[in-house]
C-alpha cells in the first residue's frame, strides 16, 4: 500500500489482515521493507505487520537525508506515518540501521511504543569514529566515520544495478558474505531490494569529506552514512525515559557488520593492515557499546544465535520468529 503524509509518500508492505496490534518493522541500510516479507507472514493472529520502505529505499520517495539530524529524518517519518494510520501504540522491530531508528523514535516519542525488538542494531554511538564502551569520539569531528568510508566500487555497482557475483564488492557478493552466513532461498528477491537504494550525496552514501587525520575521511552533512556518524547520532541518554517499554535484543554471533571487530569499520581494518597507515586507532566496540546503553536502560533481554550473521530473520527465520512472537505477547 502507499500513503502520503506531509513529509513523504510511503510504500508499506503489510499483513493480509488490518486487525491486531501493529508491529512496525524497520529495515536497515541498503535494503527495503521487502527484507521483512517472511517475518510479517510469520506473525500470528492478533498482530498486524507493517514494513515501510524508508526514504530513499524501495518504492518510497527518494527524499534527501539531513545528516546533521542523525537518524531523525527517518524516525520522524515513521512517527508521522503512525499518526496518519491512527496507531496509538506500536511494537517496533528495527534491524541494523533500523535499530538505531527505532531507538531514536523511542527516545523522542516513548508513549507511542509498546515494545522494541532490536535485530543486530547499529551502535547507539553510530558507525565508526568512537572508542570504548562509553562511545567517546576518537576525533572531535568524527574522523573515521561518514560517507567517505564507503567502498567506492560497491557504490558504483549499486548505482549501476549490478546483479552479478563477479566481484567481492558487488551487491550480491556483499549479501552472501556480510548479510547472511548460508544460502538463502529467493536470493534474487533480496538483491533486488538492495538495488532499490537511491545512490547519491543526498541519500546513500552521502557527501564525502576529507580529513587530515587518519583514515582521511570525516562526516559530511547529507546522506545516510553521515547520518550514522557519532557526531550526529548518539543515544547515551536512553535510560532517562520515564516509561520504559521492554527491549529484546537479537543478534547473530557471526555478524561482520555490527561487531566489536567489524570488517566495515576502518579502524579495525587498519589494525588488520587492510587500510594502511593506522596509528593504532582501536576498533569501535559496537556490541559492547549497545550492551552498556541497554544495561543503563534496564528492561532488556539479549538473545545470541550461534552460526548466524547480520540477518537473523533470514539466517534463522524460525528461531527469530519464535523469539519475536514471545516478546510481542509478553509486552
Amino acid at each position: 500500500m502507499k500513503l502520503t503524509t506531509p513529509r513523504l509518500t510511503h510504500h508499506i508492505r503489510t499483513s493480509a489482515t488490518e486487525d491486531g496490534e501493529p508491529v512496525l518493522f524497520v529495515h536497515g541500510n541498503v535494503s527495503s521493507g521487502a527484507f521483512w516479507r517472511d517475518s510479517i507472514a510469520a506473525l500470528p493472529e492478533g498482530f498486524r505487520g507493517l514494513a515501510p520502505d524508508l526514504r530513499g529505499f524501495g518504492e518510497s520517495d527518494p527524499a534527501p537525508v539531513d545528516a546533521t539530524r542523525g537518524l531523525r529524518d527517518f524516525s520522524d517519518d515513521l512517527g508521522e506515518l503512525a499518526d496518519a494510520l491512527g496507531l496509538e501504540r506500536v511494537h517496533l522491530v528495527g534491524w541494523s540501521m533500523g535499530g538505531g531508528i527505532v531507538l531514536q523514535l523511542l527516545r523522542d516519542r516513548p508513549a507511542l511504543v509498546k515494545s522494541v525488538t532490536l535485530v543486530n542494531p547499529v551502535s547507539p554511538y553510530g558507525f565508526s569514529g568512537t572508542e570504548g564502551a562509553d562511545g567517546r569520539l576518537t576525533h572531535p569531528d568524527g574522523t573515521g566515520a561518514g560517507a567517505g568510508a564507503a567502498n567506492p566500487d560497491f557504490v558504483e555497482r549499486l548505482k549501476a544495478g549490478d546483479t552479478s557475483d563477479e566481484s567481492p564488492t558487488s551487491p550480491r557478493s556483499v549479501f552472501r558474505g556480510a548479510y547472511v552466513t548460508r544460502p538463502v532461498e529467493d536470493e534474487d528477491f533480496y538483491v533486488a531490494s538492495m538495488l532499490t537504494t537511491v545512490v547519491g550525496e543526498a541519500n546513500y552514501p552521502g557527501d564525502p569529506v576529507t580529513s587530515a587525520e587518519w583514515p582521511g575521511v570525516a562526516p559530511g552533512k547529507t546522506g545516510i552514512l553521515n547520518a550514522l556518524a557519532p557526531t550526529y547520532f548518539r543515544l547515551d541518554n536512553l535510560h532517562e525515559i520515564e516509561r520504559k517499554p521492554p527491549i529484546l535484543w537479537i543478534r547473530g554471533a557471526d555478524d561482520v557488520i555490527v561487531s566489536d571487530t567489524s570488517l566495515f569499520d576502518l579502524a579495525h581494518l587498519g589494525a588488520l593492515g587492510v587500510v594502511p597507515g593506522s596509528p593504532g586507532t582501536p576498533a569501535q566496540p559496537m556490541v559492547t557499546q549497545m550492551r552498556a546503553v541497554l544495561e543503563r536502560y534496564g528492561d532488556y533481554r539479549e538473545i545470541v544465535f550461534d552460526g548466524c550473521g547480520h540477518t537473523p530473520h533470514l539466517d534463522r527465520p524460525d528461531d527469530f520468529a519464535a523469539a519475536l512472537i514471545e516478546h510481542l505477547r509478553s509486552a
